[in-house]
């Protein structure tokens, strides 16, 4: 039986143990460019365990960016700072991932923690976004009219993925993530919330995925097979009016026929006016993949609440999920993994770190408690708290 520390293959690439660290965008660039920063802060997490670790979402266009101050892929001269990062990461341990998106209707903004607001097209830090239709995305948060791209900016926008996919082979990235979530551009695309057309990219389930599919196919063409190529998905709008989860399922098993080889779900985010989110549930969305992973027979991950290490190790060890993501909690610790496998009663915990980190931290002679992990609670009960199929799948 798999536990969260056995080694996980997809294709030719395989993670030392079944923790990833999901992608955090941390409004740290310069022009689009990996820096000193993004070396530090991936790098430390590499070096604390973590199978696989992402950047944040990397834009495959300036205009696919949150802020002026988010990664992005789209130039050539970005290649060598994010090569450096891979590299880093590489040399820790883990496998560098990559996540590609654009923010769509959702971008020309300032950062969260000055307010989050979108800025006119005509400031200097703005621009004008695009989405699927002229429709923006309400709360008063972002009240700037939307672009509605034609047909043919879509096809450019696919071309986009492809070049973005080229320079991240380029630099070293071995798992490239598609990111059709959240409220960015192919979520929206996804979701009738957002897609009111009446073309080819509008309309029905089958409409509304074609920009999915499209862009999975171009990325496809370029990105070695022997590469896990996975994609973040939107599957629940939460809105009566919204993508429903069983409607992911299908499109979904779409993608897995387009080459498709790992699928993580997540929250639609195309509207706050949702019915019974999940996102306060511990393991969340462990149901919901277990389900997708009976229905179309694919690898599937997820994040959201995963952090206590006993429900981690639980979602692996029922076989729902093939893989954990985590965001905050490895923000909050870098060292989760240790952590993590000193709490569930692995041998040799110290083994996740680099070789000479982990000698002197398995040859401590002093006073226990002082070097400053936590004591291991092996002998407590695990608090498991997994959800049941079926709870809050009331818009399904």
């Amino acid at each position: 039986m798999a536990g969260l520390f056995t080694p996980l293959t997809i294709k030719d690439v395989t993670l030392r143990n079944r923790i990833g660290m999901s992608p955090m965008t941390m409004y740290r660039s310069v022009d689009g460019a990996m820096n000193d920063f993004h070396l530090m802060y991936l790098g430390a997490r590499a070096a604390g365990g973590f199978g696989l670790v992402f950047p944040e979402q990397v834009a495959i266009a300036p205009e696919g960016r949150t802020t002026v101050h988010c990664a992005g892929i789209y130039d050539d001269a970005q290649v060598e700072g994010h090569a450096r990062v891979t590299a880093m990461i590489k040399d820790m341990g883990a496998v560098a991932g990559i996540q590609l998106g654009h923010t769509g209707r959702n971008g020309s903004e300032v950062p969260p923690w000055e307010g989050g607001l979108q800025l006119p097209p005509e400031h200097p830090d703005g621009w004008q976004v695009s989405g699927p239709s002229n429709i923006p995305y309400g709360c008063g948060k972002r009240p700037y009219p939307v672009h509605a791209l034609s047909v043919a900016e879509i096809k450019t926008l696919h071309r986009q993925y492809a070049d973005a996919a080229r320079r991240a082979l380029d630099a070293g990235y071995e798992w490239l993530e598609m990111h059709f979530a959240h409220g960015y551009l192919a979520s929206e695309f996804f979701s009738p919330l957002a897609n009111q057309r009446t073309d080819e990219y509008g309309g029905s389930l089958e409409n509304r995925a074609r920009f999915l599919l499209e862009a999975l196919d171009a990325v496809r063409e370029v990105w070695p097979e022997r590469l896990p190529l996975t994609m973040r998905l939107g599957s629940d709008d939460f809105h009566p009016e919204g993508i429903t989860f069983e409607e992911s399922i299908t499109a979904i098993g779409w993608m897995k026929e387009h080459g498709l080889d790992l699928a993580d779900i997540s929250q639609g985010g195309n509207t706050d006016d949702m019915v019974n989110p999940i996102w306060n549930d511990p393991s969340a969305w462990v149901a919901r993949a277990a389900r997708l992973k009976d229905r179309v027979d694919i690898p599937v991950t997820t994040s959201w609440n995963l952090g206590i290490p006993a429900n981690a190790d639980a979602a692996i060890r029922s076989g729902d999920v093939d893989l954990v993501l985590l965001g905050r909690p490895a923000l909050a610790n870098p060292h989760w993994p240790v952590w993590a496998a000193r709490e569930l009663g692995t041998t040799e915990p110290f083994d996740l770190v680099p070789k000479d980190w982990g000698f002197w931290l398995q040859n401590f002679r002093g006073h226990g408690p002082s070097i400053g992990w936590p004591e291991p609670e092996v002998s407590r009960p695990a608090v498991v708290t997994l959800p049941q199929q079926g709870a809050h799948l009331q818009n399904v």
